[in-house]
């Protein structure tokens, strides 16, 4: 009997790795999928945006880049989805996109196979980006690549400025949101003690940049319905469906008070105008969630919970009027009333399971920072940038919005385009910046 020959794991690896992929498909005949090297991840960073180290990192940021862009730059990728096992040409050339720009080491080459380095390496270029990290090469992916060196350099050195005017005396506690980033930190003693995804302002409804205070947590709140929202939204909704008040919870009162059936009004005109229209108590129903943190401002705007959480999950988190929606709102209003007396963890949960509206002031009242920074720089050496979803850059860069993400679903892209009554008939209707 001939013995049978034992080949060793490594030279099957290597086997593998010089056999021939389909050329036909421009995809490998298997997935790779060695160790990448734990040096691509990107950490969640504990430095506040707004500090004096923030800057610092950001003015070595601006070094590399000049560096980069003295260099040439780096090269275009091919409108191509890539991903793990495609095998082309446009491959080489992301290699060589994500060597210029410190994604992955050069010593890894320029193989035209999409190997689970380069996965890594996409992943880590997608934490820089604001970019869900999938590994996979999408419309979204190409463009924030294919964005020019210089024009990213100019990006810093704009957002440098403005991290500097906010980087002295801005209290012990206190809170950022970074509107392009669509995030939210809770800081204290110099480091940040919670990161919060947001739901922030439509391009046609920014959130505005501001200082103010947070000074009062609502607990279970009522939504009023404002004027503008009967008249574009729930008008046109009550026409689609008659049930659309009674499914969403929302009730009609007259100017005495009295409270309407829906079917007393005239949904063909605007007679709805002439009424009062509230919306239950309710989490799970209600607009603004089970909390609404009050923060002092002209624009009538607000942070507050939402029961639609799916938006957290999204690239594109442009979808309020101006409002910030929070992801893990329990979690922020704890430390907003961390030193207001009797309103620890434990009580915070038992206002919101009594479904009860309680108005609680925040005492001391803790300093809140709405800022637009779309690039800056960490003490870890990673260099972050976002869309400048508002055009404020002053820099003409294309919008990534505006190009779809061929790898989403017709409904995932409904609901993420930036359009006033965009949502479904059942869905609750959306916080304005003008109720």
């Amino acid at each position: 009997m001939q013995k049978l020959k034992i080949i060793p794991l490594s030279l099957t690896l290597a086997l593998a790795a010089a056999a021939p992929a389909r050329a036909e498909t421009g995809q490998a005949e298997w997935a790779q999928r060695y160790d990448a090297d734990a040096r691509l991840t990107v950490a969640r960073s504990t430095t506040p945006i707004l500090s004096e180290a923030t800057v610092a990192a950001t003015e070595a940021a601006i070094e590399r880049y000049r560096q980069i862009v003295d260099g040439g730059g780096w090269p275009m990728v091919p409108n191509q989805q890539l991903r793990l096992g495609s095998n082309s040409a446009a491959v080489s050339a992301l290699r060589r996109r994500l060597i210029v720009s410190g994604d992955i080491g050069h010593e890894t080459g320029t193989s035209p196979i999409f190997d689970s380095y380069v996965e890594a390496a996409v992943r880590r270029f997608q934490a820089r980006h604001g970019v869900i990290e999938t590994g996979v090469v999408n419309q979204q992916t190409l463009n924030a690549l294919n964005v020019p060196a210089d024009t990213r350099l100019r990006q810093l050195e704009t957002n440098l400025v403005r991290l500097r005017t906010f980087s002295h005396d801005l209290g012990n506690r206190y809170v950022t949101a970074n509107i392009p980033a669509a995030q939210v930190e809770t800081v204290e003693n110099g480091q940040v003690v919670t990161h919060h995804i947001a739901g922030v302002g439509k391009i046609d409804r920014q959130s505005p940049v501001m200082q103010t205070k947070a000074y009062q947590v609502n607990f279970n709140p009522f939504w009023t319905v404002p004027a503008s929202v009967i008249r574009k939204d729930l008008i046109p909704k009550m026409q689609a469906d008659p049930n659309y008040l009674h499914d969403n919870h929302i009730r009609v009162y007259d100017k005495e008070g009295q409270e309407l059936q829906p079917e007393q009004i005239n949904w063909r005109s605007l007679d709805a105008m002439n009424y009062k229209f509230r919306q239950d108590i309710g989490g799970d129903f209600n607009s603004l969630g089970v909390v609404r943190i009050d923060i002092a401002n002209p624009y009538g705007v607000y942070m507050h919970d939402t029961p639609a959480k799916g938006v957290f999950g999204d690239d594109f988190r442009f979808v309020s009027s101006g409002c910030i929606r929070l992801q893990n709102v329990r979690d922020y209003v704890a430390f907003l009333l961390r030193e207001t007396p009797g309103w620890d963890r434990d009580a915070i949960d038992r206002a919101i399971a009594s479904g009860e509206r309680i108005d609680v002031k925040i005492t001391p009242a803790v300093p809140v920072y709405w800022v637009y920074v779309t690039a800056w720089g960490t003490p870890d050496g990673i260099t972050q940038f976002r869309e400048d979803i508002y055009q404020r850059d002053g820099l003409n860069a294309p919008r990534l919005a505006d190009t779809p993400d061929y790898t989403q679903t017709g409904a995932t892209q409904q609901a993420a385009a930036p359009q006033a009554g965009a949502h479904s008939v059942r869905q609750p209707l959306l916080p304005r910046d003008d109720q």
